[in-house]
């Protein structure tokens, strides 16, 4: 459909190994990069799942190639996401700020519902896989000793569906932090850095919030190849500045 849709030159599909040049007589000034079904592991259980997307406007002259899409998050155009669970909702920003629309299906419309929403500073909230905390640098682990051992106040709540769009959804809503570290196993991260890490990081810092691979702003980082993968920390401020820290090192406290 979006190959044909006359809006497109390139596309970048989490399901396909290279990206896809749109045929000339179709083609449009606008690249897609997505994740057509993210969380799809848990279609049998009943868990939220969604489609995670970024928009570039192609390169001036460009006819569709990697020189479109191998660019900083920073330089897309638009990103969103549509989850699919008890109702369906699409989140969408084009770089003035985030915003949820949620379907009517007595109409076949996406109608507003709540506009130009904002992170909290802070959040009680953790979502990350603990199952992996064997194979967690220690950064990450004093991180979430300090979720559930505050030196004040009461600790974190730890929530972690494994669906990202379903776990960001969540963070963004009622803030905290979202987890997705290298370790041992994955040494470069497990998320996809062009339609993962980067339409989530520009959704959450235009809702007043943070996204870093620890070390470097997700929206800022060059992308090599269109599968890269990356580690990410997204959510309130507060809180993503606290696991930056923890990476500094220069940090002793």
């Amino acid at each position: 459909m979006l190959a044909k849709s006359g809006q497109c030159a390139a596309l970048v599909s989490e399901e396909n190994d290279d990206l896809v040049v749109v045929e000339e007589a179709y083609r449009g000034p606008y690249c897609v990069v997505m994740d057509p079904l993210d969380g799809s592991s848990n279609i049998d259980c009943g868990v939220s799942i969604g489609t995670i997307f970024g928009i570039y406007r192609a390169q001036p002259g460009s006819s569709g190639g990697l020189q479109d899409v191998l660019r900083p998050g920073k330089e897309m155009v638009a990103a969103g996401y549509c989850m699919y669970g008890n109702n369906c909702c699409m989140v969408l920003s084009i770089g003035s700020g985030t915003n949820i629309f949620t379907l009517d299906p007595s109409i076949g419309e996406f109608l507003l519902t709540s506009a130009n929403i904002q992170i909290p500073s802070r959040g009680s909230i953790y979502s990350i896989n603990e199952g992996n905390e064997k194979f967690w640098q220690s950064e990450v682990s004093r991180y979430v000793c300090e979720c559930k051992h505050p030196s004040d106040g009461p600790p974190k709540s730890l929530r972690y569906v494994g669906s990202m769009v379903a776990d960001v959804h969540r963070t963004i809503l009622y803030g905290g932090i979202f987890l997705y570290p290298a370790d041992s196993k994955a040494t470069s991260g497990k998320l996809r850095l062009l339609y993962e890490c980067f339409p989530m990081a520009y959704l959450v810092e235009q809702a007043g919030g943070m996204a870093t691979t620890g070390t470097e702003r997700i929206l800022d980082i060059v992308p090599t190849q269109i599968h890269e993968r990356r580690p990410i920390f997204l959510g309130s401020k507060e809180d993503v500045h606290r696991i930056e820290a923890l990476h500094d090192p220069c940090h002793d406290s």
